[in-house]
């Protein structure tokens, strides 16, 4: 379980929000400043938030009240960036592999295993600016579960695709989350991509919690004033 209690004092209002995330997609709705990335941030290790706790496990990834800051390249967080940061003068193969520490057999089956799941296998040997969006989605997505996350923080992964690749990449993360069973969060203004990815939501408006936070999947789903 991931647990979050951070404020954090930004330029146009204070961050503060309190959540839970089991091993499930949780969904962070609102509207482009809302605070949405600043959240993944601080779970990421990039923001240092001003008060609260980041807790996985029972591991303290962050606490004011201690002076506990784990550093980014030790929480074991998968962080998928808008822009999917692929770097251009590496192929396929080398941009998935980036930053895994070991290669042996079991890295090796999860590199082969990744490529199955994402249908990528024919795309090893191609240059980051020879594939389209969804190819390039594809493969920052297995370059972050590559690093064997223990959670996986989604930056509005699906925002520059056509309505087709996004319906099926959607498919596809539903698909792994079921598998790997860790935290997922994702961002999104999409209303429509939330119902279909998330299983609980949780929406934010200048730093702070709305009263429909506490919605849950079916519950979303029904409301008629959503949106």
């Amino acid at each position: 379980m991931l647990q979050v209690a951070i404020k954090k004092k930004l330029a146009d209002f204070t961050l503060d929000v309190q959540f839970t995330v089991e091993n499930n997609i949780l969904v962070l709705i609102g509207h482009s400043g809302a605070g949405k990335t600043t959240i993944l941030r601080a779970i990421a290790g990039l923001l240092r938030p001003d008060e609260g706790t980041i807790i996985h496990n029972e591991c303290i990834l962050f606490s004011s009240t201690t002076k506990t800051f784990v550093p980014p390249q030790l929480r074991r967080v998968g962080y998928m960036f808008q822009e999917f940061a692929l770097f251009p003068h590496m192929d396929v193969r080398k941009n998935i592999w980036y930053g895994v520490k070991q290669h042996n057999h079991t890295t090796n089956e999860l590199y082969e295993r990744l490529l199955g799941l994402l249908h990528i296998e024919h795309l090893t040997t191609r240059f980051i600016d020879r594939l389209s969006g969804g190819e390039k989605q594809r493969v920052a997505l297995a370059r972050a579960l590559m690093a064997e996350p223990a959670i996986l923080l989604l930056d509005e992964p699906l925002s520059a695709l056509d309505s087709d690749t996004r319906l099926e990449l959607q498919a596809e993360l539903k698909k792994i989350q079921g598998i790997w069973k860790i935290p997922f969060i994702l961002v999104t203004h999409d209303i429509s991509e939330a119902k279909a990815l998330g299983d609980r939501f949780l929406f934010i408006k200048k730093g702070r919690q709305t009263a429909e936070s506490s919605l849950q999947a079916k519950e979303f789903l029904e409301c008629p004033n959503v949106g």
